[in-house]
């Protein structure tokens, strides 16, 4: 075989080789930065003043879509499996990140609602981080 022949395929070869390894690394770091891991408020309420509280309900509705949450549960029945059943009802809002969660949790909009639901409840509030998918 000649060598001035050979070596140019193989050159081509090993650059080939390489260029697919680069793109399926840059397609493990796009798809690592795609996947990113949903964050959660959830919270248990005790509703002590009903009227008031749905004035909260209603307020804060319109604040959670803003902020890009959606709600999972709300409110509904609650069977206990093991360990004292909750107080009140359980509430679920999905947001995209805990970044998110947080931002509607700090967010002058809910601050301004908050006192609402502070007045017609007892709760215990939580911001949680999901699980990669």
């Amino acid at each position: 075989m000649n060598d001035e022949k050979f070596l140019p395929t193989v050159a081509a070869a090993v650059m080939l080789a390489a260029a697919v390894m680069l793109a399926a690394a840059g397609l493990t770091i796009l798809r690592a930065a795609t996947v990113a891991t949903k964050g959660y408020v959830i919270a248990e309420i005790t509703v002590t003043d009903a009227e008031a509280y749905k004035q909260y309900a209603a307020s804060v509705s319109p604040i959670v879509a803003k902020f890009g949450g959606k709600y999972l549960v709300r409110g509904g029945q609650t069977v206990a499996e093991e360990g004292e059943p909750p107080g009140g009802r359980i509430v679920l809002i999905e947001f995209d990140s805990l970044a998110a969660a947080r931002s509607f949790e700090d967010s002058k909009d809910y601050q301004a609602v908050a006192p609402l639901r502070r007045k017609a409840a007892r709760s215990r509030v939580f911001l949680v981080e999901g699980v990669a998918q």
